[in-house]
């Protein structure tokens, strides 16, 4: 999911996945993980990511990222795309309904502003009472809607930190959503790896949650620009 580019595999909307989502765990009613609720640490990774974006300067959008495939223009228009794909299937559409009006370019001449409309509805989306009750017709098959927002969290964190070293915006994530994500994403580490969606994972020398958790998505969290 939270990878570079566009390797081949599955797709759940515009998000690769190459085999069926595996469930929230059962101990835990939708839209719950631990001590915070699902909708509250996806809304801050939400909030961060715009924040983000609106740091980006005018001469920044063609920098690199630690995406190799992408720059800071590209690695944003995906993301903005995964906000617009997540309103119609939150709201029960499948993915030949939407069919391609997301497709290829979702900033225009104000990127800035497309970025935070997007997030905005899909911030309603998820918020629209019963949404995380539903079923979330995808690609890979019907997965819970609360499965689907934690992956859009992880999609919002990890890029927004991607961002954040492209541009010298402060790298530092909400530690309570980076908890959130870290929990979420031990389960699933395995099987990103072998169908290639993250890179092996980085080594790391100390016991940071961010850096080790960005490691886990095969991000080196010393990377800088031209590094």
């Amino acid at each position: 999911m939270i990878h570079c580019g566009h390797p081949p595999a599955r797709r759940i909307g515009r998000i690769t996945l190459p085999w069926p989502a595996k469930t929230a765990s059962p101990a835990a009613p939708p839209g719950t993980i631990g001590s915070m609720d699902l909708l509250e640490a996806y809304r801050r990774s939400l909030a961060e990511f715009i924040d983000r974006v609106d740091q980006v300067g005018p001469g920044q959008w063609s920098d690199p990222t630690p995406c190799p495939d992408w720059d800071v223009r590209a690695l944003v228009n995906h993301v903005v795309g995964e906000d617009r794909w997540s309103v119609p299937l939150l709201a029960g559409r499948t993915i030949d309904e939407v069919g391609g009006r997301f497709d290829g370019d979702q900033l225009g001449a104000d990127p800035a502003t497309m970025a935070r409309e997007a997030a905005a509805q899909a911030e309603i989306a998820a918020t629209h009472p019963g949404a995380l009750d539903r079923t979330v017709h995808l690609s890979a098959g019907d997965t819970p809607a609360d499965e689907y927002l934690q992956q859009l969290l992880a999609e919002h964190l990890v890029h927004g930190w991607d961002l954040a070293v492209a541009i010298g915006a402060e790298p530092r994530l909400d530690p309570d959503v980076v908890r959130v994500c870290a929990r979420w994403f031990a389960d699933r580490v395995d099987d990103y790896r072998d169908n290639d969606l993250v890179r092996a994972g980085v080594r790391v020398s100390d016991d940071d949650e961010q850096d080790l958790l960005l490691a886990a998505f095969g991000r080196d969290p010393d990377w800088v620009p031209g590094g």
